[in-house]
């Protein structure tokens, strides 16, 4: 006569969790992947606060160029603005360092409203 003892059923009960999970997240990276490369951000141009701020692609110029921020660089009056894209897709920098924003373009006017007309000063890496 067979009969299931409980060693077995939590045997059986803890390999099916284990299965579940991994195609869970098998399932979840394979979502992620495309959802990313559809958010990168739009270029912008324009003057807030009486400051320039332009936003876009790196194109190998930048301080980073592709680094912290992702291939994308942003200025305020022509200075880079070191940007760092977090992994929930958000943006900090090294002015607006502890509220993430979800854009560049918020991200450059947080960074204006910090600087409070104080020109921005590049960050000495070394």
């Amino acid at each position: 006569m067979s009969s299931i003892t409980r060693r077995r059923a939590l045997g059986v009960a803890a390999g099916a969790a284990g299965a579940v999970t991994v195609l869970t997240r098998t399932g979840q990276a394979a979502t992620a992947a495309p959802r990313a490369a559809a958010d990168d951000p739009a270029s912008f141009d324009e003057v807030y606060q009486g400051r320039r701020i332009r936003g876009g692609p790196a194109h190998g110029g930048g301080h980073h160029g592709g680094h912290h921020g992702g291939g994308y660089t942003v200025t305020v009056d022509g200075r880079e603005l070191h940007v760092m894209r977090n992994a929930d897709g958000t943006w900090i920098s090294v002015v607006h360092h502890y509220e993430p924003v979800a854009t560049p373009r918020e991200l450059a006017r947080a960074a204006v409203r910090e600087l409070r007309g104080a020109p921005l000063v590049p960050l000495a890496l070394g």
